[in-house]
């Protein structure tokens, strides 16, 4: 399922990259080149197929689980390699699951407006085996918000949420996700822009600990200010300072002075002193 393929380019790609395992990125980058070449647009479209089998893209249409955990995926893997396509493709899946998942109230149903039609259409917010796609939605626009400064993403993420608190109070275990993403909402979450030469070993450094934040929901978007045409709203008007890696730390694109220094990068964003530098 393109649900648990997006859960899983999201732990291969944060644990490589926290973990130093190039392998495990290079495997999530190929986990999501075949959804987004075989699973995405198999119909001549912009919606998800759920399965495929040797190449071969199945006819059954993905649901809003496989929507929201492949975003998730796709922007955990931006965040970890820096390729501004992985947060195109995040923003195609969210507007799909946004314009055609959407209920009335500030939710969403489990299919798809146009799927085939069913006794009722199913509407569940609930965790399982894994998050529900109401809340890795929520998740979802919640980062993409903070990666683009797109506010209304944030508003959906917001609105989404208004279930968690009658829920939780019910039944925590089932909306741990949707209590995840609340706590992101009320962290800022933070946003991370670091800036500078690709080979220096400072930028390397400062990414690894922005990545390594244990701030929820924290974002952290990483290039160089010399490339033309950037792409990552989160990068735009953020110089490197006297030509030195330069991080910005912002919350809802309102940012502190920027730092040069990876101690002072890990101390703004919470990482531990023993993880400041490999």
């Amino acid at each position: 399922m393109a649900a648990w393929n997006g859960l899983a380019i999201a732990a291969l790609a944060e644990a490589g990259a926290l973990l130093d395992e190039a392998e495990w990125v290079e495997a999530a980058e190929a986990a999501a080149d075949l959804i987004v070449g075989l699973h995405l647009g198999a119909d001549g479209g912009d919606r998800l197929c759920r399965t495929s089998r040797d190449g071969r893209a199945g006819d059954n249409d993905g649901v809003l689980d496989d929507y929201g955990s492949m975003a998730e995926g796709l922007l955990a893997l931006f965040q970890v390699t820096g390729d501004d396509e992985w947060l195109a493709f995040a923003g195609i899946l969210i507007d799909v699951a946004v314009q055609h998942f959407a209920d009335s109230g500030g939710g969403f149903f489990t299919t798809a407006d146009d799927a085939p039609a069913l006794i009722q259409r199913p509407r569940d917010p609930s965790d399982n085996a894994e998050p529900s796609g109401w809340f890795a939605v929520a998740n979802a626009c919640l980062t993409y918000s903070a990666l683009t400064g797109l506010a209304e993403y944030r508003a959906i993420a917001e609105q989404a949420l208004r279930v968690v608190t009658p829920l939780a109070r019910r039944a925590p275990r089932a909306v741990g996700w949707g209590l995840a993403t609340a706590v992101a909402v009320q962290a800022g979450p933070l946003e991370v822009a670091v800036v500078g030469d690709p080979g220096d070993r400072a930028l390397a450094v400062m990414r690894r600990n922005a990545l390594m934040s244990p701030s929820p929901g924290a974002v952290v978007a990483v290039g160089d200010p010399t490339a033309s045409g950037d792409a990552v709203p989160l990068l735009r008007d953020r110089p490197a300072i006297d030509g030195r890696a330069t991080a910005y730390v912002c919350r809802r694109f309102v940012c502190d002075a920027p730092t040069m220094d990876p101690t002072e990068l890990a101390v703004r964003v919470g990482t531990r002193r023993g993880l400041l530098e490999e």
